[in-house]
């Protein structure tokens, strides 16, 4: 019961977590730990190692012990524990060279070579295929067009640019891809537009660049994750545009993700941002409650706990547009249905989530909020934000506040213009590109925003 019960808080408690930390942040120091035991109001998370454990200890714990909180509905401690060493054996992911072991229908030998005869590490997650991902009619399109191009990757929609906000599937359809291209006996090359930036930089300052261009050009099928991080990048995006245009030539397929549209990206180099608009862009969209109660369903069927129609639709109706928010609602319903050991009703559920409006009006902060803990942070007075002062801690500070003006209170680019002295959306547009660019090149605004973020969360809970 323990090890279930922190399986399932955790699991919620990544939901949340996903949606106040940046991608980065959370691919570096959440994404591999796991729940691992429940006792007595204190919750052990695991991680893969000493230095994961400090670090979520000392710049995150705030943000993680509320997101736990929240979940169970209790005052939850949390603790860090350095996992067994074992669980990297257990965790085995799939490489080109060792496809997953299931019933494909195709013959011959199971090894899938790389055009240079390596193997390059696939990280897929094995529930992310198309048979687990519930199409409706937010999502339709991008997943004909994926279905597609899995099929018959280079031939059509290449590039296919897919994008969406946060936590609606992109990634999921991404490793839907590969898996089915390694069923094809096809090499892929799947990663995240950090790692790409990572290996490139490392690749020119130890002098491999013909290792990295034999990997990222030597595959069938290129999946990269977040595009957007590309953003304020120039030699990534030279290196990029190269690996591009070699596979591109050579009729090998491109597929990349992004948070916002093509013609969005307006930081990007306009040779890159033109590329991507000559394939298929295609969006996915919130899910409409059909598909919602659909994916919840399914999201029960794999946790083993039968839900009335009627719960599941209480629990739909409380989110609107994260997926990943919904199925850590579910998680959170369960998990609280096992600590209080009582039957899931609505009245069980009503209380799980008792802190939740219908949508994510509460989970949201105020414009007050946001404009009032950025520039106290650092140390300026509210109407300076709205003034036309230039200096460069003024201008940063502003900035600031349009990209968490956007991210914690969901305002639109027009309105947060208006709150910051009618501003032009177009300087909004701007700075939120800069800054979302910046926090993932420059860790010390990383750690501002994201103390800004935890000052704007307690102030939202007192």
């Amino acid at each position: 019961m323990s090890s279930r019960q922190a399986s399932l808080i955790w699991e919620a408690a990544l939901g949340e977590l996903q949606l106040k930390v940046t991608r980065p942040s959370y691919d570096t120091w959440l994404k591999e730990t796991e729940g691992l035991s429940f006792n007595e109001n204190q919750l052990v998370v695991g991680t893969i190692n000493t230095f994961a454990a400090e670090m979520l200890e000392q710049r995150m714990h705030s943000l993680i012990t509320h997101a736990v909180r929240k979940v169970a509905n209790a005052p939850v401690q949390v603790r860090f524990r350095v996992m067994p060493r074992k669980l990297e054996q257990t965790n085995t992911l799939p490489t080109l060279t060792e496809p997953p072991q299931e019933s494909t229908g195709l013959s011959g030998s199971s090894d899938i070579p790389t055009s240079t005869g390596d193997s390059w590490p696939l990280r897929l997650n094995p529930k992310y295929r198309f048979e687990t991902f519930v199409v409706g009619k937010s999502n339709e399109l991008a997943h004909a067009a994926a279905m597609a191009v899995a099929q018959h990757p280079g031939t059509i929609y290449n590039p296919l640019f897919i994008y969406s906000d946060v936590g609606l599937g992109k990634t999921h359809l991404l490793h839907a891809m590969a898996h089915r291209v390694v069923q094809r006996n096809l090499s892929v090359i799947y990663a995240s537009t950090e790692q790409f930036t990572n290996e490139y930089i490392k690749a020119i300052r130890e002098g491999k660049t013909e290792d990295f261009r034999n990997k990222y050009r030597g595959g069938d099928v290129l999946l990269l994750d977040d595009i957007q991080f590309i953003i304020g990048k120039e030699q990534t995006q030279e290196g990029f545009f190269h690996t591009f245009n070699t596979l591109h030539m050579n009729s090998r397929q491109i597929v990349v993700t992004s948070d916002r549209p093509a013609k969005a990206l307006t930081l990007l180099e306009d040779r890159i941002r033109s590329r991507f608009e000559g394939g298929l862009v295609v969006d996915i969209q919130a899910p409409d409650l059909e598909t919602r109660l659909a994916i919840l369903k399914n999201k029960a069927d794999q946790l083993g706990v039968r839900f009335p129609d009627d719960i599941l639709e209480l629990i739909g109706r409380r989110v609107h547009r994260n997926i990943r928010e919904l199925e850590g609602n579910l998680n959170r319903v369960v998990a609280f249905s096992d600590i209080t050991r009582e039957p899931i009703t609505a009245d069980l559920v009503n209380r799980a989530l008792a802190d939740l409006l219908t949508g994510r009006q509460q989970s949201k902060a105020t414009p007050d909020s946001v404009i009032a803990k950025t520039s106290s942070y650092f140390g300026l007075d509210q109407s300076s934000l709205m003034g036309r002062r230039r200096d460069k801690k003024t201008a940063l500070t502003r900035q600031i506040a349009m990209y968490l003006l956007r991210e914690e209170a969901n305002r639109s680019f027009t309105e947060i213009g208006r709150l910051l002295g009618d501003k032009d959306h177009s300087t909004v547009i701007h700075a939120c590109n800069r800054i979302a660019a910046q926090i993932n090149s420059d860790p010390h605004l990383r750690q501002d925003v994201l103390n800004i973020r935890e000052n704007i969360q307690k102030n939202r809970d007192s």
